[in-house]
């Protein structure tokens, strides 16, 4: 992997000018180094990320736009524009955009660990959603992404 570079990744733009849809929402790399990964992501309404833990990073979600639902180690919660969610690596986690509204936000982890690879391995999932969601298991668990429930 690659040190990370200074620079500006401007609006609307991803490294590379990579942008990737999995399970439903639109995922644009924006950083990557092996110490962090970050990237801008647009959940449209009814969509979601299932519960699952990371075994080797810390995850962060800063919420631009729109209300996300968590579940967050069992306890039901919700974020608003601004709010800053922490995801501590092996803590279970599932995000739901469970309103009638788009949500806009930045994720970021520490360290990059196997993250990014699972990304560009989803993203190339063109099928239909369904078929999305079917590979995306067998990638996650490559990837030490742990479903949970």
């Amino acid at each position: 992997m690659k040190p990370l570079t200074a620079g500006v990744t401007r609006a609307n733009e991803g490294l590379d000018s990579i942008s990737w849809n999995i399970l439903g929402q639109t995922y644009v790399p924006k950083s990557l180094s092996e110490e962090s990964f970050s990237w801008h992501a647009t959940f449209p309404p009814g969509t979601f990320v299932p519960p699952h833990i990371h075994t080797t990073q810390d995850e962060f979600i800063y919420m631009l736009e729109g209300r996300l639902d968590l579940v967050l180690d069992g306890a039901e919660s919700h974020a608003l524009p601004g709010d800053l969610i922490r995801l501590p690596r092996n803590v279970p986690h599932g995000l739901f955009n469970k309103s009638e509204s788009t949500v806009k936000c930045l994720f970021w982890v520490a360290p990059t660990a196997r993250l990014y690879d699972l990304g560009a391995e989803s993203g190339r999932c063109r099928g239909a959603l369904g078929q999305a969601r079917g590979r995306f298991p067998a990638a996650a668990a490559r990837r030490r992404l742990t479903p949970t429930g």
